[in-house]
């Protein structure tokens, strides 16, 4: 506590409020989402939430600002459908190599170029290309992201951006923005 009223005292004041109060609220809607809603579930919630936001806000890098719902609403309402089709597409596509030996399975390590800067948004982009099959991305940097593909051909490196990541990263830089 001690530590907490020197950061305040520092004129760190009004970054530790808004990790502090973002932290908070971040870990309140994961409790509810998880716990449902009923008074002694909201009440045991916001105190664990506050705990937790005393405990780790000065380690987070969470900010709610006013965009931030505006950007939920526009990742649910463009992305998720999005996601969805090249889900089922991409497992189709993996269903028919696994039932067909004729069909060609190349796996290999590509880089996906991505202008997305933002780590939330890069995480979200990596996250989407794992979760689709056939394709796991295993490391990051700066300048995009590694992938192990199921059917590497010998193509540029745009290419195998557009062909893995190129809906999910315009939609991304849309909704991020």
């Amino acid at each position: 506590m001690i530590k907490i009223w020197r950061i305040i005292n520092n004129g760190e004041r009004g970054t530790f409020v808004k990790k502090f109060f973002s932290t908070f609220v971040f870990c309140f809607l994961v409790w509810v989402l998880l716990a449902g809603i009923s008074p002694p579930e909201l009440l045991l919630g916001a105190g664990v939430a506050l705990i937790l936001a005393a405990l780790i806000a000065k380690f987070t890098d969470i900010s709610i600002g006013w965009k931030t719902p505006v950007q939920v609403l526009l990742f649910i309402v463009l992305y998720i459908p999005v996601f969805l089709y090249e889900l089922v597409k991409s497992n189709i596509d993996v269903l028919f190599r696994v039932l067909n030996p004729k069909l060609p399975i190349n796996p290999g390590f590509v880089k996906v170029n991505s202008e997305i800067k933002d780590k939330i948004g890069k995480l979200i982009l990596a996250n989407s290309i794992t979760l689709t099959p056939g394709t796991i991305s295993v490391d990051a940097d700066d300048d995009g992201i590694y992938v192990h593909w199921i059917n590497v051909s010998d193509s540029a490196d745009e290419d195998y951006s557009e062909k893995i990541a190129g809906k999910f990263e315009r939609i991304l830089r849309k909704v991020i923005s």
